[in-house]
């Protein structure tokens, strides 16, 4: 973990500003931007805007803080900086579950997607806990490895469905790419309530995370119920993983590379990378899905590639930095 020394308040402030400007900048750069130009006079009364850009741009802004969050979490949880929904095969898990639920159809049902990424992604979870646990130690070797392997078994069971369901062939590919192309006010309705709870939550947690990375026994010597936060912490963020699975499918990365861009900047303290990482990760998303849409106008690239793009390199030089150590 990065150990650079947390800034003081005016440092924090200025940067809080300098976000939040970027993140509006952003968000009003997205919706004047497309195939279909609006110019700024007419911005709020563009029906483009309000049925289709808008929600879109409220969803990446939210999908990205809480995969940002997410990542953070389970980098301090399992004291590995490798860590994150995407790598863990969390995300992997829960695009099962979605994959499932379009084969059976139940697409139209409420909660029905959302509701099977979020039962697969609790089983990916519990897998990679029990597997990846020695004793009350979680090995870090195992836990990669294991997140790993179920990508790859995820991946072999989806492309079956696919080829056993080719009819759905079209709704299946949306969920492994990643895509927020179909992003609705019902989405956003459903996805808002969750990722501003699951933050909070972590947030709350964040000194407890301070001290889980100096290892459980040290936590718990301190005052820290281990078991019940790392339980309670699992779950809130395999819940805002399936709800972000369930509306934009699996868009990688982001919970790798966000947490260490924002450790670069604030330092280690979880209780400051918490709230930056889910500011920051929103304004990540919603550039990449920006540019998703935008570069190569009228056709659209899935967002999960450009995330990749980033976050794929990163992942590979924070493996060979950290070779020494694992």
């Amino acid at each position: 973990m990065n150990s650079r020394r947390p800034l003081n308040r005016r440092r924090r402030l200025l940067l809080w500003g300098v976000c939040l400007v970027l993140l509006a900048a952003a968000m009003a750069g997205s919706l004047v931007l497309g195939a279909a130009r609006v110019g700024w006079a007419d911005l709020w009364e563009s029906p483009i805007v309000w049925h289709l850009r808008l929600p879109r741009v409220l969803l990446a802004v939210l999908c990205g803080s809480a995969l940002s969050v997410c990542g953070a979490a389970y980098q301090s949880v399992f004291r590995n900086p490798l860590t994150d929904p995407y790598v863990l095969g969390i995300s992997s898990g829960a695009s099962l579950g979605a994959a499932l639920a379009i084969v059976v159809g139940l697409e139209s049902c409420l909660m029905g997607v959302g509701g099977c990424a979020l039962a697969t992604g609790l089983l990916t979870v519990a897998a990679i806990y029990r597997i990846a646990s020695i004793g009350n130690r979680m090995h870090t070797t195992t836990l990669l490895l294991t997140g790993v392997c179920i990508t790859f078994l995820v991946s072999a069971i989806v492309s079956l469905l696919m080829a056993l369901n080719q009819d759905k062939m079209e709704s299946i590919i949306f969920w492994t790419m990643g895509s927020l192309s179909a992003a609705s006010w019902a989405d956003v309705a459903a996805v808002t309530p969750v990722a501003a709870a699951g933050i909070l939550l972590t947030a709350y947690h964040g000194r407890d995370l301070n001290l889980l990375l100096a290892g459980s026994e040290t936590a718990r010597s301190l005052g820290v119920e281990v078991e019940r936060v790392k339980r309670r912490l699992l779950a809130a963020t395999t819940l805002m993983v399936a709800f972000c699975v369930s509306a934009c499918g699996v868009i990688g990365f982001v919970g790798l590379v966000v947490p260490h861009c924002v450790r670069l900047a604030v330092g280690w303290d979880n209780r400051a990378v918490i709230p930056f990482s889910a500011v920051a990760g929103g304004l990540f998303l919603l550039v990449c899905d920006t540019l998703a849409r935008t570069l190569l106008m009228p056709a659209e690239l899935p967002v999960g590639s450009l995330t990749a793009l980033v976050g794929a390199p990163l992942f590979i030089w924070l493996l060979y930095k950290n070779k020494k150590r694992y």
